[in-house]
């Protein structure tokens, strides 16, 4: 992007995320899900310290109190943690804290971690004065909350009373059972009420009601987490030196904690940990979105202190999101087994349900139109355990002010003769008239990745259906942008899968230009004659720029195969999906003009197998020889070479008079 581009999307950036979090925080009624808001507060994070150097509107804190509640300064600061999203960024959290731990000249064999739900709730911070509840308010700003005391009260598991004359603040999440999020909805339902987006939102609006009979009447659960402030306690009390501690004694004053809090003595435990609970997430009365893991020592709390937004010790570390937010960067017509044409967004890369992807579905041209999709919006995406993601809805705040609708063509190149296309009666589907054409793709596909063409291990005819069926390719050039991310949702696919055909798939990058020849289906040219066009051209643009007669004149080639060759370069959608597929590429020229040699004007026919050498490599010594290879015996054939258990071409060559060389013979004239 420009420079005038960049500062654009930062601004809408701004003001969208703003916009979003006063919906979340102030209104209780959001409008994206809190993974999407999370994307675009990351990518404004990104942004603001690339261009600005430094992170401000990205880690504002919470949201405003309302006037309808009367101020509750904090007297302990209220923070909120920040987020890691992969084990790469949490390894890289507990660097950073180790090397400020050792710069401290602690031991950082020292470091503990202390795990739990982090609960999608709202924050409530409880206060108790000699041992009595006084006052529970929301996080607010950090520094400024709302009282909602007449609500806190409603809550049956709040203790009004510690069994100790104590001062007490402590942290907590307010959180509504999915089964009593059901319930309320359904009353709403039947009172024509709007209903709660989902249960975090429904205990929020329930615990900023302002009267407390309407909260206490929804059932609002709580877990406590943590203690800010702990005063006037009695001789034989102590103050918890740890969090693992303090969670003790919070269930010791009768508060209720979570009972799958975890101590762990490493990250890898942490990790462990997180693994587990992303398997199990969805089977808690309570809504999950990640991990919450602080460093056990209160002392290393201390010393590791907090930046401007939140605490250095503690982290959130949130499961794979299944919506995200990404960039359309174009939208591609796959053409399906049937000839039905699907239109495909391809994306700016992005992490999703745990893997990278760069693809989404848009169904139909309905779709398209309904969603008002174009090449540049930014989109909210959603995969929650699909193969292929598919587009929620356009974030029209970032919509850059040159995009235009999206328009059907008349013509899509992949379905043959004049590439029509027609419209599906009924239906919202395209498809090609032609109705042959999806069935000749698969075939070109099937080609170019065989062996003898680009030779992608692994990779045969039953992948490319999957991957054409599921419209993740289309044109040759689609292979090389797939992600493992793309492929681990496939059916029979595992991650191993996944990986090892992305593997294969950057081997093939390297290619010499002869397979290229091969795998581009271009009529009448194999192998042989793939291999004298090339080592005769030198390169692709070579080739591209010769005339029938040049190629003709080759030896071996002729004017039927330099005619195919020379149209192929002519076409105009060959010549676009050669352009797709050539920056994916590396090719590998051979040396001009290798068939010089004593053999030049000789043809080849090898039959049964050679004891010292593969095929291949008997093949390799005949051309820089400069002979060429048949794979039939004619009257002019030069030579025949003989192996063991040699076929019908011996006998065919003893009856045309064709001299016979063994293996020995063979190589001593080729050498």
């Amino acid at each position: 992007m420009s420079e005038n581009a960049v500062q654009k999307r930062l601004q809408q950036l701004r003001e969208t995320v703003l916009y979003h979090r006063q919906k979340y925080h102030d209104e209780d009624s959001p409008e994206i899900s809190d993974e999407a808001y999370d994307a675009l507060l990351v990518e404004l994070r990104d942004l603001e310290q690339q261009v600005e150097g430094v992170v401000t509107t990205a880690d504002t804190v919470g949201g405003q109190t309302s006037d309808a509640f009367s101020k509750v300064k904090h007297r302990v600061r209220q923070w909120s943690f920040d987020n890691v999203f992969t084990k790469e960024e949490l390894l890289d959290w507990d660097k950073r804290l180790k090397k400020l731990v050792q710069e401290a000249d602690r031991h950082v064999d020292e470091i503990q971690y202390v795990a739990e739900h982090k609960i999608d709730g709202l924050k409530l911070v409880i206060e108790y004065e000699q041992g009595e509840l006084v006052r529970t308010s929301t996080r607010g700003d950090g520094v400024v909350g709302e009282n909602v005391t007449h609500t806190g009260r409603t809550i049956k598991t709040l203790p009004p009373k510690l069994p100790v004359p104590i001062d007490l603040i402590c942290v907590g999440e307010v959180w509504l059972s999915l089964q009593e999020f059901k319930r309320i909805n359904k009353e709403r339902e039947k009172n024509d009420e709007p209903l709660f987006a989902n249960p975090r939102n429904a205990a929020a609006g329930s615990l900023r009601q302002l009267d407390g009979a309407v909260a206490a009447s929804r059932n609002l659960s709580l877990t406590v987490y943590d203690i800010d402030l702990l005063d006037k306690l009695p001789a034989d009390m102590s103050e918890p030196l740890t969090q693992h501690d303090e969670l003790k004694l919070l269930q010791e004053l009768g508060m209720p904690t979570n009972s799958y809090s975890k101590l762990c003595q490493s990250i890898n435990e942490v990790q462990e940990y997180y693994e587990t609970w992303t398997e199990k997430r969805d089977k808690q009365e309570y809504g999950i979105d990640g991990v919450v893991m602080k460093v056990n020592d209160i002392s290393l709390q201390k010393l590791l202190g907090y930046t401007a937004k939140a605490p250095r010790f503690g982290m959130a570390y949130k499961f794979p999101a299944e919506e995200a937010t990404t960039v359309v960067e174009d939208i591609q017509l796959q053409v399906g087994r049937t000839g039905v044409i699907t239109p495909v967004a391809h994306l700016r890369p992005v992490l999703i349900d745990g893997s990278t992807v760069s693809r989404a579905t848009l169904h139909n041209e309905d779709n398209i139109k309904r969603l008002d999709v174009r090449v540049g919006d930014t989109i909210i995406l959603r995969k929650a355990g699909d193969i292929i993601p598919e587009i929620l809805s356009v974030v029209m705040s970032l919509r850059p002010a040159s995009t235009k609708p999206y328009k059907f063509p008349k013509t899509v190149a992949d379905c043959g003769g004049d590439g029509s296309i027609e419209r599906v009666p009924g239906e919202a589907a395209y498809r090609c008239v032609s109705k042959d054409s999806g069935t000749l793709h698969r075939q070109r596909l099937y080609y170019f990745v065989s062996k003898g063409a680009l030779n992608i291990d692994g990779v045969g005819p039953r992948i490319i259906d999957l991957l054409l069926d599921h419209n993740l390719i289309s044109h040759y050039a689609d292979l090389f942008t797939l992600t493992e991310g793309d492929l681990k949702d496939l059916p029979s696919f595992k991650e191993k899968a996944a990986s090892n055909v992305i593997l294969a798939i950057d081997k093939a990058r390297q290619v010499q230009l002869y397979r290229l020849l091969i795998g581009l289906s271009i009529e009448n040219i194999g192998e042989e004659t793939a291999r004298l066009i090339a080592d005769t051209f030198g390169s692709l643009e070579s080739i591209a720029k010769a005339t029938e007669a040049e190629v003709a004149a080759i030896h071996g080639v002729g004017e039927t195969v330099a005619e195919s060759l020379v149209d192929w370069f002519k076409d105009k959608n060959n010549r676009s999906s050669l352009a797709e597929l050539l920056p994916h590429l590396e090719i590998q020229n051979p040396a001009l003009n290798r068939n010089v040699g004593s053999q030049k004007g000789n043809t080849f026919v090898l039959t049964g197998t050679l004891s010292s050498l593969t095929r291949d490599e008997a093949k390799d010594l005949i051309r820089k020889s400069g002979g060429s290879i048949s794979s039939s015996v004619s009257r002019k054939t030069t030579f025949v070479v003989v192996g063991d258990n040699p076929g019908s071409k011996a006998a065919e060559a003893e009856r045309l008079g064709v001299p016979i060389l063994s293996e020995a013979e063979f190589k001593a004239l080729v050498a």
